[in-house]
């Protein structure tokens, strides 16, 4: 313990000390709080001398790394308020508490309404083995799954491996009027949660065209951990009735099924509770810009969750990063050039609606939003942002993070994907930055009934919250724009140069994005 004691307190010396020598060779500048200075020509983020990222990171670092209400908004939020999926009353409490904690950090707050199409949850969920051998079986409906007729389904179970069209043709039985039992791998990396989207798609398309009744997804997490996993990725009720099974019962199901081949029969019953259309919230904050204050950056991260666990790694710790972000630039008492916005989405996990529907009703502004800065992935290191496919941001983003440089968190990458609330704005060109982070804890228990806030490492969410408010202060500060708002034209090039041509056409966004419904109209 003292070995460690000691190494903790090393690490702290030299986290501070750069920053502590830097700041005392900053010269005076004038803040443009107190009346009468010209801030005019104080140097901006994007300048190789002395600069206002210095200043502001020596400011927000003891503010963020010191005693803050950041661990007890987080609590509050889910120790007391808990899972809240859009359209809950849980998430209404969410709302009330982002409101509250931007207040209580002296930040201007409001909140913006949109309609959420359609309200879901879960009803009480069964699978019954009928025979010939019978276990009980754990499961969870997916997210906006339709129900099952009126007292369930009766049917048999057909495995259809990993429902490649090469497994289909070799399913256990006939899977017109089947459920169909979908394996999968343990995920163990971003590449593993990434393909858990990627694969069903498909999937759902063959079971609908071959007239099977509902799916069975083996869940990819071991100890017969439940989550909750989503194939509706537009805020819709999706095409046939599923649900994720614990992966030792999948597993035991499908050893069943093959040894007993066409006798397997279940009965499955998921009275899921659809509502009708209902309007939600995103809770905006404001710290206005003293030059340029219709130019806008923007750092948001999600406040929605899935209800099996508390939200805390997903994404409950960057909704509580957001707002003490927010606090830190406020207490600083520096304006940045231009406005910050800090943004609490409502509806990510139902296909990013929330975001979606926030830039429909900023779309005049979009010319004028330099960057949208977004965290979305628990509190594992930070090594960079993922740029977007915009390599002509890096080197502006270099400089703004170069005083921190020492944290390893300024190397960045050039992939465009679908995941998060960034997605839209990518989409209509503007300049996206989101979070790397290692995968720590974060996939074992996403979306599960393991995500609480006993999970979350307050001291790595701390550091987060020093880079993504020096990201948001210096982008809003650089004497130039950090990128421009790119055409449609140069979208089309971005999105085939990233593969995210595929994605769309994969998760049900081709035809959206090649009409203008979603993203820059052509």
């Amino acid at each position: 313990m003292l070995r460690r004691t000691i190494f903790l307190v090393s690490f702290l010396l030299c986290l501070f000390a750069p920053i502590a020598s830097v700041q005392a060779q900053i010269p005076a500048k004038q803040n443009p709080l107190i009346p009468g200075q010209d801030a005019k020509g104080t140097a901006g983020c994007s300048t190789t001398e002395a600069s206002s990222c210095t200043e502001a990171a020596a400011k927000i670092l003891p503010i963020v790394m010191g005693s803050s209400p950041l661990e007890e908004n987080l609590r509050r939020l889910t120790d007391e308020i808990g899972g809240r999926v859009t359209g809950s009353p849980e998430m209404t409490k969410a709302v009330e508490w982002g409101v509250g904690a931007f207040r209580a950090a002296g930040v201007d707050v409001h909140t913006e309404k949109y309609t959420l199409l359609v309200t879901w949850s879960e009803g009480d969920t069964r699978l019954e083995l009928l025979g010939p051998v019978k276990f009980p079986v754990r499961l969870k409906a997916t997210g906006w799954s339709p129900a099952t007729p009126a007292g369930g389904i009766e049917a048999n179970v057909v495995d259809v491996g990993y429902g490649s069209e090469d497994d289909f043709a070799k399913a256990s039985g006939p899977v017109k009027g089947a459920i169909l039992l979908v394996h999968s791998d343990i995920g163990s990396t971003w590449a593993d949660l990434f393909n858990e989207y990627l694969r069903p798609p498909l999937i759902i398309e063959h079971a609908v065209k071959d007239g099977a009744t509902a799916i069975l997804w083996m869940g990819a997490r071991e100890r017969l951990l439940l989550y909750r996993h989503t194939n509706s990725l537009a805020g819709k009720i999706d095409r046939i009735p599923q649900a994720v099974v614990a992966r030792e019962d999948a597993m035991r199901l499908a050893r069943t099924v093959a040894a007993y081949l066409g006798k397997v029969r279940v009965h499955f019953d998921m009275p899921a509770k659809i509502g009708k259309p209902m309007q939600q919230d995103n809770v905006v904050g404001e710290i206005r810009g003293y030059e340029k204050p219709d130019e806008i950056v923007i750092l948001g991260a999600h406040l929605d969750s899935w209800e099996l666990g508390t939200g805390a790694l997903d994404n409950g710790c960057n909704a509580a990063l957001v707002i003490e972000a927010a606090r830190a630039i406020k207490a600083t008492g520096l304006l940045p050039r231009r406005t910050i916005r800090f943004v609490l989405f409502s509806g990510e996990e139902q296909g990013t609606v929330g975001s979606f529907e926030y830039v429909k009703a900023h779309r005049g502004e979009l010319d004028k939003v330099r960057a949208m800065i977004t965290f979305d992935a628990g509190i594992g290191r930070v090594t960079g942002y993922s740029l977007g496919g915009r390599r002509d941001i890096e080197a502006g983003v270099r400089e703004v993070l170069k005083p921190l440089e020492s944290w390893g968190a300024n190397n960045h990458t050039y992939d465009a994907s679908f995941g998060t609330d960034n997605f839209d704005f990518m989409l209509e060109g503007v300049p996206t930055l989101v979070a790397n982070q290692e995968e720590a804890n974060y996939l074992p228990n996403y979306h599960a009934a393991s995500d609480t806030l006993d999970k979350v490492d307050m001291r790595e969410l701390k550091l987060h919250t020093v880079l993504a408010a020096l990201t948001a202060w210096g982008i809003a500060d650089r004497i130039e724009p950090l990128g421009k708002r790119l055409s449609r034209a140069e979208l089309d090039v971005l999105v085939k140069e990233t593969g995210l041509d595929q994605q769309l056409k994969l998760l049900g966004y081709g035809d959206a994005w090649q009409s203008g419904a979603r993203g820059r109209k052509p």
